[in-house]
């Protein structure tokens, strides 16, 4: 099934997950339905890919710790602005627990606490980094703020564990993301059918 998304804009936040490398292909497929694509990164997802991968395939300038400008709109603020949706993919505990706190101590967290729209987050992580008491308090908190979130597959884990906590397929992760872009409002909440 091909998705238009021409003249729509994802923000897409890559934090510091071994998953990191999935994002390329989720950059990839907005590419491909015609979305313009806006990469954010934390230092520890420069670790796992380099901005300049990223810088490749959208040709846009990656927001970093060390890129931010403000004498651009390359700063967490101008960011958000200029796009529709943001998706957080890999979004690992650390990020997820951070985010549902308010903080806002790294570039991503940041940007997304001054964006206005939809955020779509999908965890990466150790299965029982996922399944703390904090973490599934914290995921719990997201939801009910209307953070949307695609959940994560279960299978073999980069670390040897079996268990939830793999990045869900980018696919999936596309599919949400045109699904809140394409949403209409006029539909939200009525009922459709026969009489």
């Amino acid at each position: 099934m091909q998705v238009d998304l021409a003249d729509k804009s994802v923000l897409l936040a890559v934090t510091g997950s071994i998953s990191a490398y999935k994002a390329c292909d989720l950059a990839r497929l907005f590419i491909k339905a015609g979305a313009e694509v806006h990469v954010v990164m934390t230092t520890s997802a420069e670790r796992f890919v380099s901005a300049l991968t990223f810088e490749a395939l959208t040709r846009n300038t990656v927001l970093t710790e060390e890129s931010e400008s403000w004498s651009s709109t390359l700063n967490h603020i101008d960011m958000g602005k200029k796009c529709d949706v943001f998706v957080v993919a890999p979004a690992t505990a650390n990020t997820l627990n951070k985010i549902s706190q308010g903080f806002a101590d790294t570039i991503l967290t940041q940007t997304l606490l001054a964006f206005n729209g939809d955020i779509l987050l999908a965890p990466a992580a150790n299965t029982q980094m996922l399944a703390n008491h904090a973490s599934v308090k914290n995921l719990r908190l997201l939801k009910e703020q209307g953070y949307t979130i695609i959940h994560p597959q279960e299978k073999l884990l980069a670390c040897g564990d079996v268990g939830s906590g793999a990045l869900a397929e980018p696919s999936e992760i596309f599919f949400a993301t045109a699904r809140a872009l394409c949403k209409e409002l006029f539909w939200e909440n009525r009922p459709v059918g026969m009489r």
